[in-house]
């Protein structure tokens, strides 16, 4: 069984820092990765889970938490992180989520995405407070970790950039929802879609209001 750590790490830097993480990997013996999600609050649509072994050699320069950055920045990081990096992805659907429940979902995503990497890293960062069972590798969750951790700032650009073109992709074969807009999370204009047009099998049913409708 791998070991796992969750806490928040006073000896991980509170902002990414590559020369740190260079350190740490050579202090490792091998790579790292970092795991991150996007998506566990919309009402419609995935949660994406995404993992990333960075090259510290040569690293896409503005690597941050993606809620930090601009859509277009987050768009041409994403190409960068793709060609440079070791990536792979991992999309839950609204019915995994509703079989599973959103935390279930979003771990067995991560720990899908670890086993799925190119190269086996020798240990996994997890953003948040939670690492996955089933992870192979020594693991360690890390609170925050999307603004500390660059291999986890990668995944979280990643994650987000692949669900939000997949929302753009829904709201053009389910048109009326807006789902391009909000992405699948609960705004008003959301709400009022939802109670013209009652759920589409891309909403998750588990999650209210859609449990609550008739």
């Amino acid at each position: 069984m791998a070991y796992t750590q969750t806490l928040f790490d006073s000896a991980f830097p509170e902002a990414p820092d590559a020369q740190w993480e260079h350190s740490l990997r050579n202090e490792l013996g091998g790579p790292f990765a970092g795991v991150d999600e996007a998506g566990r609050g919309p009402w419609a649509g995935p949660v994406v889970i995404a993992a990333a072994v960075l090259d510290y050699d040569n690293l896409p320069v503005g690597l941050n938490d993606s809620k930090k950055l601009s859509e277009a920045k987050r768009e041409a990081l994403y190409s960068e992180i793709m060609e440079k990096a070791q990536v792979s992805v991992c999309v839950q659907s609204p019915k995994t989520i509703d079989r599973l429940n959103i935390r279930g979902a979003t771990l067995a995503g991560m720990a899908l995405c670890i086993r799925a990497l190119p190269i086996m890293p020798v240990k996994a960062f997890f953003d948040g407070r939670d690492v996955p069972s089933g992870v192979t590798v020594e693991a360690q969750a890390l609170v925050k970790g999307d603004g500390r951790c660059l291999a986890i700032s990668a995944a979280s650009i990643v994650a987000k950039v692949t669900r939000d073109r997949l929302m753009v992709k829904l709201d053009a074969c389910c048109q009326g929802y807006g789902f391009a807009k909000h992405k699948g999370y609960g705004t008003k204009d959301h709400q009022e879609a939802l109670l013209k047009l009652g759920p589409s099998v891309h909403h998750r049913r588990s999650f209210r209001p859609i449990k609550d409708m008739k």
